[in-house]
């Protein structure tokens, strides 16, 4: 498989089912910014975190290409005209949140109680939690803006909404094992 094909020499790119967008496009946004989240896991899971974590973050990964397989489908092209399925893309569904979930329930049952909102940071590792957590967060705006155009399995936004959670109490745990300070943000009152 060549690396180059010079095909997006133009500002195009082709999704799953040949057709060709602006590279600008929101379904073009949505899987880069899942492809970008992506990346960073992989910098969170290439830290001195403990082997579970690891694990975890890499089935997440693989989560995140079915993702992004999904967004860059043309639900046009995606079905033929009797029903069937053209392109044999994998689904998100209740298997993968429920991983989420288990895996939230669990760090989170080893945690100090939250009382204040946390400032993000205290150590690199947990700085890069943060980061992955807000892109993920932009990951699920834009595929909720291409959701209302075209609409795709809604599990994908479900995920993204539950792997932010995850991600932010990935980086509490990984606070506490590291034993990295949370600063709390208190309002300051102003007279």
């Amino acid at each position: 498989m060549k690396i180059y094909t010079k095909t997006g020499d133009d500002g195009t790119t082709g999704l799953f089912g040949g057709t060709r967008v602006p590279k600008y496009h929101s379904r073009i946004e949505s899987y880069g910014t899942v492809d970008e989240l992506n990346s960073w896991l992989g910098l969170i899971r290439d830290q001195e975190i403990d082997p579970n974590s690891k694990q975890q973050l890499i089935k997440i990964q693989k989560s995140l290409f079915t993702v992004g397989a999904i967004l860059a489908t043309d639900p046009q092209k995606a079905v033929l005209k009797n029903g069937e399925q053209r392109l044999k893309i994998p689904k998100i569904g209740s298997e993968e949140l429920q991983f989420l979930e288990i895996a939230i329930d669990e760090m989170d049952s080893q945690l100090p109680q939250m009382t204040h909102f946390i400032l993000p940071g205290g150590h690199t590792t947990v700085s890069y939690c943060h980061i992955a957590r807000t892109v993920c967060r932009r990951a699920e705006r834009l595929s909720t803006l291409l959701f209302e155009d075209e609409a795709f399995d809604a599990a994908v936004l479900s995920y993204l909404n539950r792997l932010s959670d995850y991600l932010f109490v990935l980086a509490r745990k990984l606070s506490k094992d590291i034993q990295a300070d949370e600063i709390k943000w208190i309002p300051e009152k102003k007279d």
